[in-house]
């Protein structure tokens, strides 16, 4: 992952070949509470939704989301590649949920695909900046699934958080207001609002 700091990323991935990674309820919820001890320490979470077969987190990458881990494995060090924090979250955050899903399920072999994306959406050019964009798509994610009608009956993004709905503490929601150029009084109408397919192309 190509990521530099005080910049808006898209991290995406998706079960291995597809296959669904959240088989219910308390998985959801389970990987939630690994965003916020992995992830959450190394850069600011603006918006996340998860869904059956793949996740989306909107980030903020601080100068600690870029800096060398420390807290590497044994191989890792053996390998003598330099892992970001982020990355090393990245990586333990997939691993240790892998490893808790299969013994549940008693499974076998990755539940992800190989490589996690991360895509820059911010810019210091405004017209270059899709970052409201991807905003949106993340939220918009279950209703284009067809898995509810309305966003607000999706427990497992931070649609209800910005929409007031709920007191969730996982994203920082003043930075998302500072950053992103959005009337926030009109949120739940501007979120449902189709997105150009330019600027789709353009987080991923």
């Amino acid at each position: 992952m190509n990521i530099v700091p005080n910049h808006l990323f898209h991290i995406y991935n998706r079960g291995n070949q597809g296959r669904t990674i959240f088989f219910e309820r308390e998985h959801y919820l389970y990987f939630l509470r690994k965003i916020r001890q992995y992830i959450r320490p190394y850069c600011s979470i603006l918006a996340y939704c998860l869904m059956p077969n793949h996740f989306h987190l909107l980030i903020y990458s601080r100068e600690n989301t870029v800096a060398p881990a420390l807290a590497l494995r044994r191989e890792e060090v053996a390998s003598k590649i330099e892992i970001s924090n982020f990355a090393h979250g990245i990586k333990t955050l997939l691993s240790s949920y892998t490893k808790a899903i299969n013994k549940q399920r008693n499974l076998t072999g990755s539940l992800f695909a190989q490589n996690t994306k991360a895509r820059q959406v911010s810019s210091e050019r405004t017209q270059e900046d899709y970052a409201l964009s991807c905003f949106h798509y993340i939220h918009q994610n279950p209703y284009a699934a067809g898995l509810v009608t309305d966003l607000a009956d999706w427990e497992f993004s931070s649609f209800n958080d910005y929409a007031g709905l709920r007191n969730g503490t996982l994203c920082d929601m003043d930075l998302a207001k500072e950053h992103l150029m959005l009337e926030w009084h009109q949120f739940r109408h501007e979120t449902m609002q189709r997105i150009p397919e330019d600027s789709l192309l353009k987080i991923w």
